[in-house]
């Protein structure tokens, strides 16, 4: 990737809040910046709307954790993020997603998974493609997920859809 188009905030520039969000990030992390947050934060308010936004879905969405891993890894890898796939690979970790099972995901919906995770790799794959589901799809997931939960999916797919752009656009620098 090349330079940053805006490089990540100092404490002036990112304010109490996103500076001292960043720097615990990163200690969680184990690195010396997350440049995500430290990029990011640099929006002020924007950046914490975001962060309530995206939380909202992981860590604290209806959706099993270890679904919207497999989510946040497909859309990452169709986007070719690999800053988001750094990050996922370790939070899928924590999910129970092991080194076999993230290279399935990568490999996509017909890697020998259950009707329901290649119902959520397929619509993964729709989304990201096409800007929409298709009706089998839909149905699919409609027949594992209520109302509720088929909105999350749809909004966690177009919010790491968003990301990987936004990363992209940004030249985020990957944190090691």
């Amino acid at each position: 990737m090349t330079t940053p188009r805006i490089d990540p905030g100092n404490f002036r520039q990112l304010g109490p809040f996103n500076w001292v969000f960043s720097k615990g990030a990163a200690r969680v992390i184990g690195v010396p910046d997350a440049h995500i947050f430290s990029t990011l934060g640099r929006a002020k308010g924007l950046f914490r709307g975001w962060l309530y936004f995206s939380s909202r879905m992981m860590p604290f969405g209806r959706l099993p954790r270890h679904h919207s891993e497999m989510v946040i890894i497909r859309t990452a890898h169709l986007r070719t993020c690999q800053y988001e796939l750094d990050h996922h690979k370790r939070l899928g970790r924590r999910a129970g997603i092991d080194d076999a099972e993230f290279e399935r995901i990568l490999a996509g919906p017909d890697a020998d998974w259950s009707a329901l995770e290649a119902a959520l790799l397929r619509g993964v794959d729709e989304l990201v493609a096409n800007k929409d589901l298709g009706d089998a799809t839909w149905k699919e997931l409609a027949s594992h997920f209520d109302e509720r939960e088929l909105i999350e999916f749809v909004l966690l797919v177009g919010q790491y859809d968003s990301l990987a752009t936004t990363i992209g656009t940004l030249r985020i620098q990957r944190d090691f």
